[in-house]
């Protein structure tokens, strides 16, 4: 097994050095390999994903990537600011469908900007397709405008666009992801405005019908998706959507669960090679402080062990450990508030790894 490490900027270096401690305890003979990428590549070599760091994520069986971007970068063309890594690989390696867990852990219930009664047991998996939608599309760019209502004026445009096979494709995957779950999935769309959604909507309809009879579907606009996550969270179980609609979903449901440093997440291609990530930021404001919550980064590597290393009972080890010390009291920043919890300890981004670390040594 290849591991390709990929820390990136901000924080991304802090938490992912807390996951690779914890995949070096569990003793699986991997070989890993770290390069950067992001703004950190930008500075070293003038491009935010390298030739030789697209070569290594090609080569590896997995990636394990922190996270992108800084401030500093904003005044950069697009085409080299530090995000245009994580889109990079994307593409480049077809990374279509994105996992993002939203798992409401007992001991965080008290966490979540909601109610307990409404978040406690909660457990969505949102699926987003990653490689269409309006954040690849193309034509796009900036033009002096012919039409609309200011025409001569210069304007911006984007384009969003979805074929039958891409839609095919991820809905193949929620439906079967759902077999395993408790049979439900739910189609959000946009299909009362967007013509692209109202041939998602056709296509999903058409998969469902043919394949997938034994399971439930709901198709469900994506404005009162946002609103029934908040309203009845506990009502959803699959839900996928296209990217641009699943990027904004997704981390409201992180809300749900207390915080999105809790929300790992996996993009797999076709045969389950994976880059796994949290779904959280660089967050530069804090970098090198020491707090970042490194869960996510953790849970993302039980993923990457589960999902396309083939070694679950590995991943089921690093997740209960997780659990154990939630259960200890230790609380990173994001998820402790002074007052209002018992028996509970703030720590800092390394104290957290130690403590999944000697969880799991204690197993």
């Amino acid at each position: 097994m290849k591991i390709a490490i990929l820390p990136g900027d901000g924080i991304g270096t802090e938490i992912v050095a807390e996951a690779v401690k914890v995949l070096q305890v569990l003793d699986l003979k991997a070989e890993t390999e770290t390069a950067l990428v992001g703004g950190a590549a930008y500075e070293a070599h003038g491009h935010p994903l390298p030739e030789g760091t697209l070569k290594l994520a090609k080569a590896a069986d997995a990636i394990l990537f922190g996270a992108v971007g800084d401030w500093k970068f904003d005044k950069l063309e697009r085409a080299l600011r530090p995000e245009q890594a994580i889109l990079g690989l994307r593409k480049q390696l077809g990374l279509f469908a994105n996992f993002r867990p939203a798992l409401c852990y007992p001991q965080l219930t008290h966490a979540s900007s909601l109610k307990p009664e409404l978040v406690a047991g909660l457990d969505i998996l949102i699926i987003r397709e990653l490689t269409g939608d309006i954040y690849f599309g193309q034509p796009r760019g900036r033009r002096t405008a012919v039409d609309g209502h200011f025409p001569g004026a210069e304007e911006a445009f984007d384009t969003m666009r979805y074929s039958r096979p891409e839609i095919e494709r991820i809905a193949h995957v929620a439906f079967q992801a759902a077999r395993k779950r408790s049979n439900k999935v739910t189609s959000v769309d946009k299909a009362n405005v967007l013509e692209t959604f109202q041939f998602w909507k056709d296509v999903v309809t058409e998969v469902h019908a043919a394949h997938y009879a034994d399971v439930e579907l709901q198709h469900m606009y994506v404005d009162n998706a946002a609103m029934q996550l908040v309203k009845a969270p506990k009502a959803f179980d699959v839900v996928f959507t296209g990217n641009m609609f699943g990027d904004i979903l997704s981390d409201e449901a992180a809300m749900l669960t207390g915080s999105i440093g809790m929300l790992p997440s996996a993009s797999l291609d076709k045969n389950n090679k994976g880059l796994y990530e949290p779904s959280h930021g660089s967050a530069p404001d804090i970098a090198g402080k020491g707090v970042a919550n490194p869960l996510a980064t953790i849970l993302s590597l039980a993923m990457m062990l589960r999902f396309t290393l083939g070694q679950p009972e590995a991943a089921a080890r690093v997740e209960a450990a997780v659990d154990r010390v939630l259960t200890a009291g230790l609380r990173t920043g994001d998820i402790w508030s002074e007052g209002t919890q018992q028996n509970t300890r703030r720590v800092g981004t390394a104290e957290m790894g130690d403590a999944v670390v000697a969880a799991l040594k204690n197993d």
